[in-house]
This record gives C-alpha cells, sequence and structure tokens, in this order.
C-alpha cells in the first residue's frame, strides 16, 4: 500500500508525538461523548465495589483514540497497563506467559486483536470468564493439564474489524463500545489543544481549516498540525493562519474534504472505468493498485461517511456527491463541457 501524507495507521513518528499529546483522564478526552459516559459510571461502579472493571471492546477506523482510551482506563482505576498486539503473540505458551505475569487488577491491553490465531485465542475464554488458564505439562501420554490462577484483570481489545472477531471472543467483552469519527468543533478543540502542548501559534480560523481537512481523526489532525507547523516556520512568520493552513495542505494534496490522490483515484477509477459503480471490492483494487483490506479499513469508511461513495451487496457505487466534488457530470465528463 502506497504511504499517504493522510495514513490514519499508526506510523512511528506518531509514537514519538502521541505519548506527550494524549490525555490521561477521561475529562481531559475530547470527543466521544457517548463512550466516555458510560466509561465514567462503569470506572466509578467498579471502584466502589473495589473489583477489576469488566473487560471492555474498542472498534471503529484507525486513529480514533482506542490506545488512548485504554491508557485512560487505567489511570482512572490507578492499576498498572500492559501493552501487546494480535500479531505479536504467536504461540498459545507466550499469550499464557502474559496472562500469569499480571498483577490483581491490571489491564492487558492486545490491539488488533482480530489478528489473534485460534489456538492463542483459546487460551484467553477460560481467562476471561474464570481468570485462570489451563496449561499442559509433559508430552506423550504422561502430559497433563494444571489450572492456574489468575488475578482479576480486565482485557482492553482495540479492532478496525470487529466482524472478523470471533463470536466466542467476542462475547466474552462485557462492554463494547463503538469510536465514531470526530466532528470539525471536536478536532478543532484537539488541534488548538495540541498546538499549545507543542508551542505552536495557531488561529482559530486555521485550526478549523485543519480540522475539516483531518478526515474526522485525532492522529491524522495532530500529524497535519506539525507538518503545516513546519510550512510556517519556513515560508512565514511561524503562526499558522487560515491562508497559511489552506495554502499548506493543497501543496500537500489534501483537499477540502480531507481527500488526497488515492482517495480521488479510487473515486474516478469507479466513475471512469466502472460508469459509476457498482464494481466488487477485489476488482476495484485490481483496477487502482491497492490491497482490499486497505480500501475497505481504511478508505472506504470515510467516503462512506460522507457520502462519497456507497457499499451496496453488488458493490461500490460513487455518489453524485463523489461527481460533484471531483467536478464531473453524472456521466463522468467534466461538469465545465
Amino acid at each position: 500500500m502506497a504511504r499517504r501524507m493522510i495514513e490514519t495507521n499508526l506510523t512511528e513518528e506518531d509514537v514519538k508525538v502521541e505519548g506527550s499529546l494524549r490525555p490521561q483522564k477521561l475529562d481531559d478526552y475530547i470527543g466521544q461523548s457517548k463512550v466516555k459516559e458510560n466509561l465514567k459510571i462503569y470506572i466509578e461502579a467498579a471502584r466502589q465495589r473495589g473489583d477489576a472493571l469488566d473487560h471492555v471492546l474498542f472498534y471503529g477506523p484507525p486513529g480514533l483514540g482506542k490506545t488512548t482510551l485504554a491508557g485512560i482506563i487505567a489511570n482512572e482505576m490507578g492499576v498498572n497497563i500492559k501493552i501487546t498486539s494480535g500479531p505479536a503473540i504467536e504461540k498459545p505458551g507466550e499469550m499464557a506467559a502474559i496472562l500469569n505475569g499480571l498483577e490483581e487488577g491490571d489491564l492487558l491491553f492486545v490491539d488488533e486483536i482480530h489478528r489473534l490465531n485460534r489456538q492463542v485465542e483459546e487460551v484467553l475464554y477460560p481467562a476471561m470468564e474464570d481468570y485462570c488458564i489451563d496449561i499442559m505439562i509433559g508430552k506423550g501420554p504422561t502430559a497433563r493439564s494444571v489450572r492456574l490462577d489468575l488475578p482479576r484483570f480486565t482485557l482492553v481489545g482495540a479492532t478496525t474489524r470487529v466482524g472478523l472477531l470471533t463470536a466466542p471472543l467476542r462475547d466474552r467483552f462485557g462492554m463494547l463500545q463503538h469510536l465514531e469519527f470526530y466532528t470539525v468543533e471536536e478536532l478543532e478543540q484537539i488541534i488548538l489543544h495540541s498546538a499549545r502542548i507543542l508551542g505552536v501559534e495557531i488561529e482559530t480560523a486555521g485550526a478549523v481549516e485543519l480540522a475539516r481537512r483531518s478526515r474526522g481523526t485525532p492522529r491524522l489532525a495532530n500529524r497535519i498540525l506539525k507538518r503545516v507547523r513546519d510550512f510556517a516556520q519556513v515560508k512565514y512568520d511561524g503562526r499558522i493562519t487560515e491562508d497559511v493552513a489552506r495554502t499548506a495542505l493543497d501543496l500537500m494534496d489534501v483537499d477540502r474534504l480531507g481527500l488526497d490522490h488515492i482517495d480521488r483515484n479510487m473515486l474516478l477509477t469507479i466513475i471512469q472505468k466502472f460508469n459509476g459503480g457498482p464494481v466488487g471490492l477485489d476488482t476495484l483494487a485490481a483496477a487502482i493498485g491497492e490491497d482490499a483490506g486497505a480500501i475497505e479499513d481504511v478508505y472506504e469508511p470515510y467516503l462512506i461517511k460522507n457520502g462519497l461513495l456507497n457499499r451496496t451487496p453488488r458493490g461500490r457505487i460513487a455518489t453524485e456527491l463523489a461527481y460533484r466534488h471531483l467536478g464531473l457530470g453524472m456521466l463522468g465528463q467534466s461538469s465545465e463541457n
């Protein structure tokens, strides 16, 4: 998959910067109001009982704050957090070792939990339900199963593809929380807050312009802020105004809806090569040279949310709004013709 300026998956640069920008408490967290209100109640109830919080599954597009919320839960509960990811755990014994190393009340965060293999996943079933694991000692006829008790812990899973979770694993989560794309107003607040932490001078109108083009994603908003800051520092007086933000983002090929060349190429391909659709996912992926999973997880959610693309049983269809945004008539011809 081609590297994008508006990539919403985590990059090395994000890891270095996000730590300082992430809120530590629910009251400081901007956006996701329904999720936040639910978590406040669940956390307070668990604290009053002196018990571990029930297991939580966060799902939604990348960059919306799943890892941040896991850290906030640990802070609010006053417990330690251990972080891993589905692809990093290859063997059941590795998962058993992680679980056995937890202490009372600890929070285990598993990113991309849908990518756990089936054998590893099965270790989690008794751990989540009964706080115990079964391990095999010995080999062959002398092998025997030993049950180890675990401290009460909270598993927080994060996934961009909740449909790929098996039913037995999904059903063991007490709380399923869907993270939505952020509004322009919420992203504006995040950008202004991040600018204060980074020491960036920015006008409100400049923050609004950045927010409009951040695809509803805080991670992308913070990354764009840093890139526009560089532009303002070199080309202007270091202050991000509306004009500076607009000029910088135009040069970065991020348009007024937050679409880049890959998004526009995908819509143009549907319109011009497939008469607006419907076109199947695999056919579309082959036509634009992108991975089908990337189209489904990274590109489509934002395009669908903003009414530029429809997903039907027969395939993907470009909407009238997509034609207008690209300056095309409904037959795929330039609107100026």
